[in-house]
C-alpha cells in the first residue's frame, strides 16, 4: 500500500502491507533504531515516538495509520552533533544506564515538557508511567527531566 509519511523533517514515500508496523518500518526499512521493540504489547514505552507531535508507541501503531502524517524519532531530536537540551539532561543526570529504555523516555519526557513546561515530580511520574526501565529507581530520570524543563524554560 503506498504510504507517504514525513519522518523527522523528510517527506518519504513507501510501498508496505497493510499489517507492517510503524516501528518496523522505522527499524527495517529506514534504519532508525532509537525506538526499540521491548514488550510488542505496549506496555513498556521502549518504542515510543511522536506521530504529528502526540506520542505513540510504534509497536502498537500500523505503518499505514501514518500515511500523511509527521513522525519524529529520538534521531530527530539532535541537531547534527549538537544534542537536544532533553538529551544532554539525560546525561548530565546519570539517566542513562544500558540504554534500552532511554529513547523512548527521552520521546516520552520531550511530548510531557511540549505540553507542561514545568511539571511537578508527582506530574513527570504520572507522564512516565508508560516508560520502563530495568536498571534503575527512577530517580535520575525525574531529575533529567526537571533539569530539561529548566534548561529549556
Amino acid at each position: 500500500m503506498k504510504t507517504t509519511i514525513t519522518i523527522n523533517g523528510r517527506k518519504r514515500e513507501f510501498d508496505v502491507p497493510p499489517s507492517t508496523l510503524l516501528l518496523n518500518l522505522l527499524r527495517d526499512d529506514l534504519g532508525l533504531t532509537g525506538a526499540k521493540y521491548g514488550c510488542g504489547i505496549g506496555e513498556c514505552g521502549a518504542c515510543t515516538v511522536h506521530v504529528d507531535g502526540e506520542p505513540v508507541l510504534g509497536c502498537m501503531t500500523l505503518a499505514v495509520d501514518c500515511d500523511g502524517k509527521s513522525v519524529e524519532t529520538i534521531e530527530g531530536l539532535s541537531d547534527g552533533k549538537e544534542l537536544h537540551p532533553i538529551q544532554q539532561a539525560y546525561l548530565d543526570e546519570g539517566a542513562v544506564q544500558c540504554g534500552f529504555c532511554t529513547p523512548g523516555f527521552i520521546m516520552s519526557t520531550k511530548a510531557l515538557l511540549d505540553e507542561n513546561p514545568d511539571p511537578s515530580e508527582s506530574e513527570i511520574r504520572n507522564y512516565l508511567k508508560g516508560n520502563l526501565c530495568r536498571c534503575t529507581g527512577y530517580v535520575n530520570i525525574v531529575k533529567a527531566v526537571q533539569k530539561a524543563a529548566e534548561d529549556m524554560r
